[in-house]
């Protein structure tokens, strides 16, 4: 009898949840796309930001929702409501009120962000008033298409796509590397030199079209030397490549030594001397690659990578702890804070928010590039959405890509080709907690005597902009060029 009457209560809550469910009728316009859409459908709501598309993921409130579709044509309404992946909330417990609305077709084709990938299909922002009726439905016609970015050269700023038959077949499908290259003001006064190259990685969410139409920008020269630089394009669908090779996002690593960097000193006059430079995600990826490729980089200047040691990632230790969103006491951890002590955001809402954007967004990101491939096929995730409990398996798996772990390791081997080479700079007072893996990763190296330089300035994760924090890099590149000058016989010019 009573599992009856629990039945019977479940039948109809259920009936009481379809028939007051809060409905958004979703369409795209045949102006926008001419063919059927398989894929994700999203929507982005806020009530601060009037174009939520904009919205940084994970750092500022925004209610959004996803649905899986197939075979959908112009014109014909998808529905999303209470069955959607929801956050925070479902449809129907969204709070009552106005808000900004837009929506997403997103059709993948290789863009990082899904709010701007090119050739993705979205919609006006327009502006609703949700009430108590939860009857009410809102129709939204996406017709416009995110345009293909367009990259502008002058004299000294130039585009460099390189096909790639590694990510090519790994993608199953054409796939090519792209740079910015800034020539030095004496590329055409001397047409007889060759230059050393400094390769920038960029952070997450930055890409090489930044430099597009950069006539002005600032050259920079190590010492008397100039420098021919390039900037590096980590971006991915899944998020940042990091330059790493991967699971989920292909050899980019081997792309970028095996086949950018062959047809950049093809095609400009470089002279053999390569060094790196990069900040947060960009950070972390040069340090991937001087490890990973210790021959082919003569020197490495990191300035607030990405957790380097993953006993402190969000001041959670992925080895030992249990859970991602809380510590023992049941606090929860932060992922962003203002200098270093006072969260503006939250793990757990940071990986909430991205189990719906779920694609291109930091915390997937990390995933991308660090976790094994799934039954499913997409990147095993590090914890359980809801509960935040870690998965160890993952993390097991992950300790491939800790860098502390690697280098204690493996030090022995790498020594020769690594000795005091790296250099790792970084703020008292990180906004996201890096600085922690950075002090872990420095006893790791004293342990065992690893000539690795670490360098902590007053101020948070955009201390790099300073004008002291520069000359340190530089000089410490300036040094080791140097060094390279002698060891092939070359004089300084």
């Amino acid at each position: 009898m009573i599992k009856k009457i629990t039945t019977i209560l479940f039948f109809a809550s259920s009936l009481t949840l379809s028939s007051f469910a809060q409905q958004f009728k979703v369409a795209y316009a045949s102006s926008a796309l001419q063919k059927p859409f398989t894929g994700k459908v999203f929507l982005y709501l806020s009530k601060n930001n009037t174009e939520p598309l904009t919205a940084s993921i994970g750092f500022e409130p925004l209610t959004c929702f996803a649905i899986d579709v197939k075979n959908i044509k112009s014109g014909e309404d998808v529905v999303i409501d209470n069955h959607a992946v929801s956050y925070p909330v479902i449809p129907s417990d969204i709070e009552r009120g106005d808000y900004y609305i837009q929506a997403v077709w997103d059709r993948n084709l290789g863009g990082r962000s899904i709010a701007a990938s090119p050739g993705n299909v979205y919609s006006k922002p327009q502006k609703i008033s949700i009430s108590k009726d939860r009857n009410q439905s809102f129709a939204i016609l996406a017709d416009q298409v995110v345009p293909e970015q367009v990259f502008t050269a002058s004299e000294f700023i130039k585009e460099l796509n390189v096909p790639s038959r590694l990510l090519s077949d790994f993608h199953h499908k054409p796939f090519s590397l792209s740079a910015a290259v800034q020539l030095p003001l004496e590329y055409y006064k001397n047409p007889e030199k060759k230059f050393p190259v400094v390769f920038v990685v960029f952070g997450y969410g930055a890409d090489y079209h930044r430099i597009s139409g950069n006539a002005g920008m600032k050259h920079i020269s190590l010492g008397s030397e100039p420098v021919i630089r390039v900037f590096l394009d980590g971006n991915c669908s899944l998020g940042h490549s990091a330059y790493a090779n991967s699971e989920n996002n292909g050899p980019w690593g081997d792309a970028l030594t095996q086949e950018l960097i062959p047809l950049l000193e093809q095609k400009y006059r470089c002279n053999g001397a390569r060094m790196l430079m990069g900040h947060s995600s960009g950070g972390w990826s040069v340090l991937w690659l001087q490890t990973h490729y210790p021959e082919v980089f003569l020197a490495t200047a990191s300035s607030s990578p990405d957790y380097v040691d993953f006993r402190s990632f969000s001041k959670v230790d992925l080895y030992q702890d249990s859970n991602l969103y809380y510590n023992k006491k049941g606090q929860a951890y932060p992922g962003g804070t203002v200098a270093g002590r006072f969260p503006f955001a939250y793990v757990k809402e940071m990986y909430q928010v991205e189990n719906v954007i779920s694609r291109g967004e930091q915390q997937r990101s990390f995933e991308a590039v660090f976790s094994k491939k799934g039954k499913d096929g997409l990147p095993e995730q590090i914890c359980d959405n809801q509960t935040g409990a870690i998965n160890h398996a993952t993390a097991e798996s992950w300790k491939k890509y800790d860098i502390s772990l690697y280098l204690k390791n493996n030090w022995k081997e790498l020594q020769k080709d690594l000795e005091g080479k790296i250099r790792v700079s970084i703020g008292n007072d990180d906004n996201f907690l890096l600085n922690y893996p950075v002090k872990l990763f420095e006893q790791e190296m004293k342990s065992i005597n690893a000539s690795v330089t670490f360098q902590y300035y007053p101020g948070d994760h955009f201390t790099v902009s300073t004008r002291e924090y520069m000359d340190d890099t530089l000089g410490f590149l300036e040094g080791r060029y140097k060094q390279w000058l002698i060891r092939n016989k070359t004089d300084v010019k």
